[in-house]
This record gives C-alpha cells, sequence and structure tokens, in this order.
C-alpha cells in the first residue's frame, strides 16, 4: 500500500507542494528532500583541511544561519553570482540576526578554501566541502551532473533557526539562479 506524503518547498518565494509515493509503511526510512520544519542532519563537513571538521547541526545550535549549496567551486554561475552575492551581502545578513553564513559544495576541502579565498570570502561565507556528497545525499538535495564529475548538489538556500530549517529555495531546474541567491532569501 503507498502513502502520499505532501511536502512544501518554497521555489521563487512561492510556496509550492510535491508528492511523494513511498512503497512502505516505514516512511521514516525512506529519504526525502529536507523540508521547511525538519531538523539539519548531523553529518560532518570540512572547512579548509580534512582535519577540520564542520557538523552544521551542531553549528546551527542557538543559531540563526544561512546554508547555500552550489554545483560545484569555481564553476561559471556559482564564480559570478551566487558566492559573490552572499559575499557581498554578509555583513547585511548578519545584521539582520544571522550568526553565520556557509557555502557547501561536493567539492574537497582545499578547492573549497581556495575559491573562498580567490572570493574573499574569509569572515563573511564559511566554505564546506562535502566531498563524498554525505551532507547533500542526507538532505536529498543532489543532482547527478555527468559533465561535472557526476554527483553534485543541486542550488539551494536555506535560513536555520537553532537548527530547524525556517526557509528553503531549491532551484526548479537544480542548478538556475532565480530564487537561491543572497537578495532573495528572507532573515
Amino acid at each position: 500500500m503507498n502513502q502520499l506524503i505532501s511536502r512544501v518547498l518554497s521555489v521563487n518565494g512561492q510556496k509550492s507542494t510535491f508528492n511523494y509515493f513511498g512503497r512502505s509503511f516505514h516512511v521514516s526510512s525512506r529519504k526525502m528532500v529536507i523540508a521547511v520544519g525538519d531538523k539539519l542532519p548531523s553529518v560532518d563537513l570540512f572547512e579548509n583541511t580534512p582535519a577540520d571538521k564542520v557538523n552544521l547541526a551542531q553549528a546551527a545550535t542557538g543559531k540563526k544561519i544561512i546554508i547555500f549549496g552550489v554545483p560545484g567551486a569555481f564553476t561559471p554561475g556559482c564564480s559570478k553570482t551566487h558566492l559573490p552575492g552572499y559575499v557581498a551581502k554578509a555583513e547585511e545578513l548578519k545584521s539582520k540576526g544571522i550568526s553565520e553564513i556557509f557555502c557547501i559544495s561536493v567539492n574537497d576541502p582545499f578547492v573549497m578554501a581556495a575559491w573562498g579565498k580567490e572570493h574573499d570570502a574569509t569572515g563573511k561565507v564559511r566554505m564546506l566541502a562535502d566531498p563524498k556528497g554525505d551532507f547533500t545525499d542526507a538532505v536529498d538535495l543532489g543532482v547527478d551532473l555527468q559533465v561535472l564529475g557526476g554527483k553534485r548538489s543541486k542550488r539551494y538556500s536555506m535560513v536555520v533557526d537553532n537548527g530547524t530549517v525556517k526557509e528553503l529555495n531549491v532551484e526548479p531546474d537544480n542548478t538556475g539562479l532565480s530564487c537561491s541567491l543572497a537578495d532573495r532569501i528572507k532573515v
């Protein structure tokens, strides 16, 4: 017997409902896209080197943070628009109560560190690597982009308050630049 589960996402500032048809009674064991009201998963990411672990669930405790995901460091849309927008608006967003801003990509930590350095992200946006896509899989926001090497992150942004997702914006085509930009996020 199938169960129908409706989840709400914010796309272009509009609430959109999608349906998921599970094949078992144990819905909690099925992987589902993270949604408003969900807690962040406890997954280690890496900042600067493989030795510097950051667990976003722990980092979000008692704070209001922004997380945005990109398909790849040094890719055109990510480098020309997405990351630079958050770097430029970091001070403004932090003045509105955001403690930290995190950028996540399925890349290695050295690439993310170099990309952040190139865009003057230090002190503005924390650059986190998700080398095996563990966080991306846990929130079910992965996409197969063979032209970029396979598993990547969809382009998204979220506001998280004390570990709970308060706003989620997933680009409808997974990689576009319509709803996940810094100037579209509502804090």
